[in-house]
């Protein structure tokens, strides 16, 4: 049935206007109400009332255990798949578009915008609105902290246990064991298994 709807247009069009406001851009009040039986919750997870959530169900979406997402944060899979962790902490105010990946123990401080796409412009001659979005997935590995106000782009990858500093505009892989600052964010620090010891860049 997807695979028939997907190789229809005009079926597809449809679909997703009952499936989602053109105007609103998020899903209809009808297809909220039944996030329950579509949404993937682990055990003592928590999404508090007043986060948006723009979740569709031709789409993933799925929480871990005992995972938290705060007040006021945006989760978004109209474009892209989006998996978070057990036991990691969504800060206040978050906005998450998928593609995204979030492992286990990662905690993000507030304000934090993490985005597996970018819209088109290439075209000078159509809006950008009219031009669509390209999508790369996001990856975040276990133990990651993130701190407040900081932008990861799309098809960034953050290796295990790193820390990105508050404010930095991540553009490029980070790798595991690290620490990144900055706009756009570079590492500073490096854990050297040799010496036991974090070593300056």
């Amino acid at each position: 049935m997807k695979q028939y709807i997907y190789q229809n247009k005009s079926l597809k069009r449809l679909v997703h206007w009952l499936i989602m406001s053109p105007v609103r851009t998020r899903p209809r009040w009808y297809v909220r109400m039944l996030q329950f039986l579509y949404v993937k919750r682990g055990r003592g997870s928590v999404i508090y009332n007043s986060v948006r959530r723009d979740l569709v169900p031709f789409r993933q979406c799925s929480l871990g255990a005992r995972s938290v997402v705060e007040s006021f944060s945006v989760l978004n899979n109209a474009v892209g798949d989006l998996f978070i962790g057990d036991h990691t902490r969504i800060g206040i105010g978050n906005t998450i578009i998928g593609p995204v990946t979030i492992g286990n123990e990662v905690n993000i401080g507030q304000h934090v915008l993490i985005s597996g796409l970018n819209h088109n412009y290439e075209d000078i001659q159509s809006t950008i609105a009219s031009q669509g979005v390209t999508v790369a997935p996001v990856s975040i590995g276990d133990d990651v902290w993130i701190g407040g106000n900081v932008v990861i782009l799309s098809g960034i990858s953050i290796g295990q246990h790193a820390v990105i500093g508050a404010g930095s505009v991540v553009t490029k892989d980070i790798p595991a064991y690290s620490v990144a600052v900055g706009n756009p964010a570079r590492v500073v620090k490096v854990y050297d298994f040799n010496l036991n010891a974090w070593v300056k860049i």
